[in-house]
């Protein structure tokens, strides 16, 4: 017992002296390098599409590659394809489970995972001539639930995260587990992908306030951020794979850059008592945008950090949300069982 108060005192010093050498390295501020720039104007951002059809919360969303299709899970244990454009369900699929957490569309758009209570995470092909739900290949199995899942650049291999605080690379052919990444000290609840093209490297935010930066090929952290006061509820690269955002239940997101290996700014109102749920980013990465649970999405300058709109429409807490593939349309889930389409 001695020895482990030692090694924590310990700890706690050497956490002390990598604030001070990053403390070092903090010349300016982003709020103030970016002070020169000019403020985003307003946003008139519309519902252009409302889509019905969920009985029960919706949980989680992923827009396809051909930026038309989005996959979409709900509590009421039903797995939907949708067509964006047209509102029409293009598939269903009947889960073993209610909560289904997480969802992901493949890079191609020809499979999509689903997985959440049962622990597992399912694939199944989408294809006109079979029934869907007859495709389906159990590729994952954890101790515990299913959080959240993403494809790892191509169809054949998928990376999940799990309230038992672990992650994994799976192979979708073999359903073999070819990494496990353990690091978090409690429920991993958010994982993404580095966009960069030549990125083996993901983020996963948890339940210990920690995101970390892994390398895929090595299962161990390549770096780790603190910062949030509470749960992390959503991780989101910026699309040049240097810096990503985390919404957290302290009602806070927070901008961290890897180069500079630190927090360079947190998106927060004293007005914004509510935790953030969920987030994406524009496609220059100028806006973030990020749901609540007072129903509300938030816009936020990534660089000068204000809130440059609110976007009204939910009657529930927002739980998802996604920007399409080409920057065109913001996606958001909620739990009035409805997904809108904002333009």
């Amino acid at each position: 017992v001695e020895n482990m108060a030692e090694l924590q005192a310990e700890i706690e010093v050497l956490k002390q002296k990598l604030t001070e050498e990053r403390s070092k390295l903090n010349d300016v501020e982003l709020s103030a390098a970016a002070s020169r720039l000019d403020p985003v104007t307003s946003l008139s951002m519309k519902v252009r599409r409302l889509l019905r059809g969920h009985q029960g919360k919706v949980l989680s969303m992923d827009w396809c590659s051909d930026r038309r299709h989005v996959v979409t899970t709900s509590q009421d244990g039903k797995m939907l394809v949708w067509d964006a454009f047209t509102t029409n369900k293009k598939h269903a699929v009947t889960m073993p489970t209610t909560w289904v957490m997480a969802c992901a569309y493949s890079p191609s758009g020809a499979l999509v995972s689903c997985g959440g209570l049962d622990n597992k995470c399912h694939v199944y092909r989408l294809s006109r001539d079979e029934d869907v739900s007859a495709t389906k290949r159990t590729v994952a199995v954890h101790t515990g639930y299913m959080s959240c899942c993403q494809f790892d650049h191509s169809d054949n291999q998928i990376l999940t995260g799990s309230g038992d605080s672990t992650l994994a690379l799976w192979d979708v052919e073999s359903c073999k587990q070819m990494q496990l990444f353990n690091g978090h000290q409690a429920d991993v609840t958010s994982l993404h992908v580095s966009p960069a093209e030549t990125g083996y490297t993901f983020v996963s935010g948890g339940a210990d306030c920690t995101a970390i930066v892994w390398d895929v090929r090595t299962g161990q952290p390549v770096q780790t951020f603190e910062g949030p006061q509470a749960d992390i509820n959503s991780v989101r690269f910026m699309a040049n794979g240097d810096a990503f955002a985390v919404a957290s239940d302290d009602a806070t997101c927070r901008l961290f850059d890897l180069r500079a290996d630190r927090e360079v700014n947190c998106f927060s109102k004293d007005s914004v008592i509510f935790p953030a749920t969920s987030l994406d980013f524009s496609l220059s990465g100028r806006v973030l945008f990020a749901g609540y649970s007072d129903y509300t999405v938030n816009v936020w300058d990534t660089l000068k950090g204000g809130r440059i709109a609110i976007l009204f429409g939910h009657d529930n807490r927002v739980s998802c949300l996604g920007v399409s593939p080409d920057g065109c349309a913001l996606l958001s889930g909620s739990w009035d069982h409805t997904l809108r389409v904002w333009a």
